[in-house]
């Protein structure tokens, strides 16, 4: 008898990680009833042909949702292989039609179809939970679209941008992620029923003088299930498939990674531009009672790397599966399938709390704006300057010195004197007025257009959440 209590190793994903509808697709319970769901399909599409009764399906049908693991894990012990194990527990429960159960199948007959179902239900979840972020992200876009705030590249301040306009990259990202999400959940095919090694041998011995094909047979029971089946297979549907799903589930992690990463860089004190949501009791270090640490956002960092170290598992099982099959990719399946599943489900929920409670912190977005704007200024000045009839090179090379003396300023701790500099050079305000470099200084207008851009973008995400 199984007993499972925090008294012995659980998976954080049994009880931390994932959403409680993410971890019904993988339960064991889940996963039996799919089987026998098909065994029932199959007994049905058997009868059609003659091969068993109304009344052996009928029993079958009646004890499909009576699931007994403790029964089915007890006879397991004894004969080590759990889907013969369940197998037998359910003939236990059926006295008409438990000895037709299984009636030409081979294993993977089952669990593989099993399998595509139980991914086409978890990519359907984390669908939907990519829809709900990008809804988050598209009212903080909206919200945000015209907030100037200074960009940085190669970490450094470079020239403004707005803060929507920033959100939309991670929301672009996500948008190809749905996509490949939607790809995958196309690629998942069931193995159908082929027997051993995908000939159907077994099936085509069992329908002789029947009237029926293998393939007629295949096609009814896939119909019941609602999945199309592969058109060739070895013993299992190609594992290629995993190796799909879980690219799409890396993509998914990159994404909200490179957003999280973001935002702790944002919420350290010397930007301070943002933070994630901080609950009124909560603690964020047992030393340091002062700490706000971006807990959430290093958590989806965590999972995200984890996740995307599982599609090479599945790669290998695609790669090394020799001939027909191997098993060397069902130990690792039980693990990285339903837990990159439950990772990513994760992060998803995550980052939607954190996007929906970030803090946009206005005063210090405008305090960085105003230390460092100034310096991407000195393009439009340049420009302006050249159009007055100045050498672009010479000035190039005078503003550079101006901006160099500044930035020793910044480190010194003084206000920016950028623009002070430039008012008090006599030749560069012979050739553009003060009021003029006054004006092109100001960098919170110098965010092209962004804001346009952000209100477009919004308008494409609405079509995809359905909030138009």
């Amino acid at each position: 008898m199984s007993t499972f209590s925090h008294e012995t190793y659980l998976s954080p994903c049994t009880w931390r990680y994932g959403s409680p509808a993410m971890r019904a697709i993988w339960s064991e319970a889940n996963k039996r009833r799919l089987w026998r769901r098909i065994w029932v399909a199959l007994a049905e599409a058997q009868a059609q042909a003659g091969l068993v009764t109304p009344e052996q399906v009928a029993d079958l049908r009646a004890h499909a949702e009576q699931l007994d693991i403790e029964r089915a894990l007890e006879i397991e012990a004894e004969i080590g292989h759990d889907l013969m194990a369940e197998v037998r527990c359910y003939a236990e429960q059926c006295p008409v039609g438990g000895g037709i159960i299984h009636l030409g199948a081979t294993s993977m007959d089952i669990e593989d179809n099993a399998d595509a179902l139980r991914l086409r239900q978890a990519l359907d979840l984390i669908r939907t939970g990519l829809v709900e972020l990008l809804g988050a992200l598209a009212e903080r876009i909206e919200a945000t679209c015209e907030l100037p705030g200074i960009a940085y590249t190669h970490l450094q301040p470079a020239e403004p941008t707005t803060v929507g306009y920033r959100l939309c990259q991670y929301a672009q990202d996500l948008l190809l992620d749905l996509e490949a999400v939607e790809r995958a959940r196309a690629s998942v095919r069931g193995k159908g029923l082929k027997g051993a090694v995908g000939t159907a041998a077994s099936y085509r011995q069992l329908l002789a003088r029947t009237g029926m094909t293998p393939a007629v047979l295949e096609a009814r029971v896939m119909q019941t299930l609602g999945l199309d089946a592969w058109p060739v297979a070895t013993q299992t549907y190609p594992r290629k498939v995993d190796w799909i799903v879980l690219g799409a589930l890396a993509g998914v992690a990159g994404s909200l990674h490179r957003l999280a990463l973001d935002l702790r860089l944002l919420q350290s004190p010397p930007f301070g531009e943002w933070s994630e949501p901080f609950g009124r009791k909560q603690v964020g270090s047992s030393a340091m009672p002062f700490k706000r640490n971006p807990v959430t956002a290093e958590k989806i960092c965590s999972l995200a790397r984890w996740v995307a170290a599982q599609a090479p598992v599945a790669w290998e099982n695609a790669a090394l599966s020799a001939l027909e099959r191997t098993l060397d990719d069902s130990a690792n399946r039980r693990l990285t399938l339903p837990e990159a599943f439950l990772a990513t489900d994760e992060i998803l929920r995550s980052a939607a709390r954190l996007v929906r409670g970030l803090g946009v912190h206005e005063g210090a977005i405008a305090r960085n704006l105003e230390t460092y704007g100034p310096f991407a200024a000195t393009e439009a000045v340049l420009m302006e300057l050249v159009r007055a009839g100045g050498s672009r090179q010479e000035w190039h090379e005078r503003l550079r010195e101006h901006a160099l003396g500044a930035w020793a300023a910044i480190r010194e701790g003084q206000p920016n004197p950028l623009l002070d500099r430039l008012l008090a050079d006599p030749e560069l305000t012979r050739l553009v007025p003060a009021a003029r470099v006054q004006e092109l200084m100001d960098v919170a207008r110098y965010v092209g257009d962004a804001p346009e851009r952000c209100r477009a973008f919004v308008g494409e995400l609405r079509k995809v959440t359905g909030n138009e």
